[in-house]
């Protein structure tokens, strides 16, 4: 028995398998990363939909390090990390997070800089 009949909509969950996810049947992404490159993200699936494989696929790769410094911590951590170092001045974190660990924040700010986005 088929619950959905066919009807269902796929989304990537996890950043750095986003377009896997699209060449399964995937419709888009629920994306931190967009938080902080949301052109980039858009224009990566954008890519693949239009039928450019190779870019989404190039574009995928090159955000691995951007994706696994915005998951060293616990979410949102990262996330509002990244965005203080881009002037968006997002606040502190309230308890019981805390600020990100240094040596974190160095490897975010290089992913963040590889990307031009700082």
């Amino acid at each position: 028995m088929n619950l959905c009949d066919g009807n269902i909509e796929l989304y990537s969950g996890n950043d750095d398998q986003v377009v896997p996810i699209l060449s399964l049947g995937g419709l888009g992404v629920i994306s931190v990363v967009s938080n902080v490159a949301p052109q980039f993200m858009h224009d990566m699936v954008t890519s693949y939909l239009e039928g450019d494989v190779k870019r989404a696929a190039k574009m995928q790769i090159d955000s691995i390090p951007l994706c696994n410094a915005l998951f060293c911590e616990v979410n949102p951590i990262p996330v509002k990390a990244a965005l203080n170092m881009m002037g968006k001045e997002v606040g502190t974190l309230r308890a019981p997070l805390t600020e990100m660990e240094p040596q974190n924040q160095e490897i975010l700010r290089k992913a963040m800089a590889d990307m031009n986005l700082l």
